[in-house]
């Protein structure tokens, strides 16, 4: 699919364009010509991948996404043709140990991006980015589909499941009426990994920042399996979806899992990565935590591969020697745009 058709000099909103998935979207699209405004709290990591890439924003803000007005009137005056919601809390222990923060921006502040449209409501496509962790999981064997109930445990996923449900009333009772110009979507995307991830208690910027040390790295949960991919993939399906969406209107409302062919554990990951880093060593973290944690998690994606054609590219091994090339480039020259440029143009030509 050619991209550049649908987001050249088109306007597009991206929310959270300063964490790891927002600032790899932005510089995707900025590739594609697009027209960018884009807004979040802050830069919330040091080193930062957003800092260290060469964008030219039309606007380029700091907004409190639980500011209702300052995110309606973000919205109203950049005039999007397209928006992309990733602004979150989104780490599962932060969760536990600031809850109250966690249900304000994800599901309020979902809740303010949709009033948001609504009240714009002039011609635009909506990719809502809520989480894999939005399923009930039991800790089953089972491939969860986009239809199955939502909720969970701890209270990160049941924020992105709240997030999920807001949508689904803006949906019905807004987004799906023949008076309404706004076309939204939710996605679930699995665990991500890729270069320019700094942020704390998450397994990828673990290992490289212990590895680049000569240090070792402690698992919690080394048995856990994640649906693993490159942060590639999914911003992928997320470009995708919203072409697919302004070709076709039946999709609207619709939700859309997506996740790699399998999952793998954790110390399966970890094992990978480190054939890719002399020296790369870890040990299991004996402590035990009472802080729940789901040990399986896996996706079924068959709906966004018929309908958009979606699939994997990168493969374990090809993620794991790509996540390492870009911290290994950045270690030796610390140049984050040219590798993360070189790796969005690498994966365009994998048909």
């Amino acid at each position: 699919m050619d991209y550049s058709k649908y987001f050249r000099n088109k306007n597009i909103v991206i929310t959270g364009h300063t964490g790891f998935k927002g600032s790899w979207l932005s510089q995707w699209l900025y590739m594609l010509g697009a027209n960018i405004s884009a807004f979040s709290l802050d830069v919330p990591t040091q080193p930062s991948h957003y800092d260290n890439l060469k964008i030219d924003f039309n606007i380029d803000a700091r907004i409190n996404l639980i500011d209702s007005n300052q995110v309606f009137d973000f919205i109203h005056k950049s005039s999007p043709d397209y928006l992309f919601h990733l602004a979150a809390q989104p780490i599962v222990l932060e969760s536990y140990k600031n809850p109250y923060t966690t249900y304000l921006y994800n599901a309020m502040g979902t809740l303010n991006i949709l009033e948001g449209l609504k009240r714009y409501n002039n011609n635009c496509v909506a990719i809502i980015i809520t989480s894999d962790k939005c399923y009930e999981n039991l800790d089953n064997k089972v491939d969860y589909k986009e239809d199955d109930m939502l909720g969970g445990i701890d209270p990160y996923s049941t924020s992105k499941a709240s997030a999920e449900m807001i949508f689904k009333g803006y949906k019905n009772a807004f987004f799906t009426n023949s008076d309404s110009n706004i076309r939204a979507c939710t996605t679930r995307a699995g665990n991500v990994i890729g270069g320019g991830d700094w942020a704390l208690d998450r397994i990828v910027p673990d290992c490289f920042r212990s590895w680049s040390l000569d240090k070792e790295v402690k698992l919690r949960n080394p048995n856990a399996t994640r649906p693993w991919q490159h942060i590639l993939d999914p911003l992928n399906g997320y470009l995708s979806l919203a072409c697919h969406l302004t070709e076709n209107k039946s999709l609207n409302g619709e939700s859309f899992n997506f996740g790699p062919n399998e999952s793998h554990s954790v110390s399966t990951l970890v094992e990978s990565l480190s054939k890719h880093f002399d020296g790369a060593k870890w040990s299991i973290d004996r402590e035990i935590s009472n802080l729940h944690e789901a040990k399986l998690l896996s996706l079924d994606c068959h709906k966004s591969h018929k309908l958009l054609n979606f699939r994997q590219k990168l493969n374990l091994e090809m993620m794991s020697e790509w996540t390492s090339s870009w911290y290994k480039n950045y270690n030796a020259t610390e140049n984050a745009s040219s590798i993360t440029i070189h790796q969005i143009e690498e994966y365009m030509k994998i048909d």
